[in-house]
């Protein structure tokens, strides 16, 4: 497979439908793939904090999920497909997971978004079992638990939606867990949950859904600072 390295982070050259084709194929296999979803935040980050980095390294998969992301590797003339954005690729794993009968499990969000996602997703997906939910914010006591949890539900799709680091860098450490695919995925489960809107698809056309964000979501404020940032790392190539 052919990736495209920015600042670090190797992405893989995917259109949208060749990276779905890939998931599905990592669904009928027998092991955990781990799948990361990088914006430009998420570059950032893993310059600053090596374990983070180390995670999105070992990852089986690494999408473009950014404008940014695009926008850079055209810029250095090895050009991305396009955009694969998490929550979109959750949604078609969702619609394939529903057809086929298929499984999954939400890990992350507030207390009670895991369970409204679980609700919708299943009047959206009737054939998709959602076989446990458990929100983010869990204390270290508790994780035996919910690990024998998971064991015991082998969900076909994991979906890990606790932030970044902390989604990334959990996944990798139970890389064991007898998921098909563990699918680390932002503020997704809020998105499924509810919580969240989407951008609406003038924002996404135009490549501003950050600034739909932060419109929307001032508390992004502080995070948002490393657009800039990449931008000028981006163009000093460093």
């Amino acid at each position: 497979m052919r990736t495209v390295e920015i600042l670090g982070v190797p992405f893989a050259a995917l259109a949208f439908d060749e990276a779905l084709a890939l998931l599905e194929s990592y669904l009928s296999g027998t092991r955990n793939h781990i799948v990361v979803t990088p914006n430009p935040e998420g570059v950032m980050l893993a310059r600053r904090d090596p374990a983070f980095a180390g995670a999105v390294a070992q990852a089986d998969l690494r999408l473009a999920d950014g404008t940014g992301i695009v926008l850079a590797a055209r810029y250095k003339g090895t050009p991305l497909p396009q955009r694969v954005r998490g929550v979109d690729i959750t949604f078609a794993l969702l619609r394939r997971l529903s057809a086929k009968g298929g499984s999954v499990y939400f890990l992350g969000a507030a207390p009670g978004v895991a369970g409204k996602a679980k609700a919708r997703v299943e009047e959206q997906f009737p054939g998709v079992r959602v076989v446990g939910t458990q929100h983010g914010y869990f204390p270290p006591e508790e994780e035996d638990a919910i690990l024998a949890d998971i064991r015991g539900k082998r969900p076909d799709l994991l979906l890990v939606c606790t932030g970044m680091p902390r989604a990334e860098i959990w996944a990798t450490r139970h890389r064991d867990l007898p998921a098909r695919v563990t699918l680390c995925a932002g503020g997704t489960l809020d998105i499924l949950g509810g919580n969240i809107r989407l951008a609406p698809a003038f924002w996404r056309r135009i490549g501003l859904e950050w600034l739909y964000r932060l419109l929307t979501q001032p508390s992004r404020a502080r995070r948002m600072l490393d657009i800039p940032r990449f931008i000028w790392a981006v163009m000093q190539g460093k």
